[in-house]
C-alpha cells in the first residue's frame, strides 16, 4: 500500500529495499542518520539520561534493523522505528524497574489519526535466522570502523548483550572503566553514522 506514503516515506522504503534486496551497507547508513538523533531525543525525554538515551537509542537501531525484514509500507517506517524503540525502552525500563511516566503505545500517522501497532513475534523460521545473521554481519561492518580499543567493548555490549557488570569480569576491568569507555565509544559510533570524518 505505498500509495499511502509520503515522500518521506517513499524515500525510506526505497533505502530499505536496498538495504535488503542488495545488502547496501551505505542505505543502513543512511537510515540510521535520518533517524538516529530522533530517536535519541525521543528516549531522553522518556528516561531523563543521556548516557542512557544514547544507549537505548543504538540498541533500537540494531533490533530494527535485525526486524528490517519484519516492516511492511502499510505505515511509514519511522512510526515502525519509533515502536521499536518505545517497546525496546519499556522493556528496559520494566527490567529494571526505573520510575518515569507511561510510554502511549499509540502512534500518530501523518493525517493525525491515532493507530496501534504490533510488532510481530521474535520468533524466527530458519529463513528469518538467516535474515537476522546478514542484518547482523551488516552492523558489524559498522562497528568495524570504530578505534579497536572501543570495538571489543561494543561488540559485547550490544552484539552479545553483556551486562557492564560481565564486561567487567571478563576483561578484567572496573566497572567505571567500562562504562566510560562504552560513552565513548558510542560517541565515536554516532559520528562514524553522521558521515564525521574526524571519527575514523
Amino acid at each position: 500500500m505505498t500509495s499511502n506514503l509520503t515522500d518521506k516515506g517513499l524515500r525510506d522504503l526505497k533505502l530499505i529495499k536496498r538495504a535488503l534486496d542488495q545488502g547496501d551497507t551505505t542505505a543502513y547508513n543512511e537510515l540510521m542518520k535520518l533517524y538516529r538523533d530522533p530517536l535519541y531525543f525521543m528516549l531522553l525525554e522518556k528516561v531523563g539520561d543521556q548516557e542512557l538515551a544514547k544507549d537505548l537509542t543504538i540498541e533500537a537501531l540494531g533490533k530494527a534493523f535485525k526486524k528490517l525484514h519484519m516492516y511492511t509500507p502499510n505505515y511509514t517506517f519511522s512510526t515502525w522505528l519509533f515502536t521499536v524503540a518505545r517497546n525496546n525502552c519499556i522493556d528496559y525500563l520494566r527490567k529494571n524497574k526505573i520510575k518515569t511516566t507511561s510510554i502511549d503505545q499509540f502512534t500518530i500517522d501523518n493525517d493525525g489519526k491515532k493507530n496501534k501497532i504490533d510488532i510481530p513475534s521474535d520468533e524466527l523460521n530458519p529463513e528469518g535466522i538467516l535474515i537476522r545473521k546478514q542484518k547482523i554481519a551488516i552492523l558489524r561492518q559498522v562497528v568495524d570502523k570504530l578505534k579497536p580499543k572501543y570495538r571489543e567493548l561494543v561488540k559485547l555490549r550490544y552484539f552479545k548483550e553483556m551486562s557492564y557488570e560481565e564486561i567487567s569480569t571478563l576483561l578484567q576491568i572496573p566497572i567505571g572503566t567500562v562504562k566510560a569507555q562504552l560513552f565513548r565509544s558510542r560517541e565515536q559510533l554516532f559520528q562514524i553514522v553522521s558521515g564525521s570524518k574526524d571519527s575514523i
